[in-house]
C-alpha cells in the first residue's frame, strides 16, 4: 500500500497491511507536480516521518528522489542513511537497474540499508523513455529489463 501521510499510515495499519510505500509518486499525486521528479529529499523524509508515526507493524519503504542517488555511491550512501535515520525508513527504493548496481551494493553491503529495487514504467526517467508507457512488452524488452 501506498501512503502519504499519517492518517493513511494509521489506516494501513488498522487493515493489517504488511508492507508500507512511502512513494515519490506524492510529487503529483499530494503536491501537485508535473511529475515526480521535482520532489526533494527533504519533502520525501518529512512525508516518510509522517508515515512512520501511523505505523507500528508493517515495513516502510520510501523512495529515494531523483537526484539524490544517481551521481556516484557515496551520495546514494549518505541519503539512504538519511532516509532511514531522519524518515525513519526501514528499507529505500531506487528506480535502475544495471547502470545502478554499484550504488545499490554500496547502500546494502556498505550501509547495511535494504533495498526495493524499480524497474520498468519509471516515472523518475519516464522523458527519457518517451513519457508514461508500459516497457517491456517484447521479449528482447522485457528480459532487458
Amino acid at each position: 500500500m501506498t501512503a502519504y501521510d499519517y492518517p493513511t499510515a494509521v489506516a494501513c495499519e488498522r487493515a493489517g497491511v504488511d508492507m508500507v510505500l512511502v512513494g515519490d509518486s506524492l510529487a503529483m499525486v499530494a503536491l501537485g507536480h508535473d511529475d515526480t521528479s521535482q520532489i526533494t529529499m527533504d519533502e520525501m523524509i518529512h512525508h516518510s516521518k509522517a508515515v512512520s508515526r501511523g505505523l507500528r507493524s508493517p515495513f516502510i519503504v520510501t523512495d529515494l528522489p531523483f537526484g539524490s542517488y544517481q551521481s556516484d555511491e557515496r551520495t546514494a550512501v549518505e541519503n539512504a542513511v538519511r532516509m532511514v535515520k531522519e524518515g525513519r525508513a526501514e528499507a529505500v527504493k531506487l528506480e535502475t537497474g544495471r547502470r545502478g548496481a554499484p550504488k545499490i551494493d554500496a547502500i546494502v553491503n556498505g550501509a547495511g540499508i535494504p533495498v526495493v529495487g524499480h524497474i520498468g514504467l519509471t516515472p523518475q526517467t519516464a522523458v527519457a523513455l518517451g513519457g508514461f508507457r508500459v516497457q517491456g512488452k517484447s521479449l528482447a524488452s522485457a528480459q532487458s529489463l
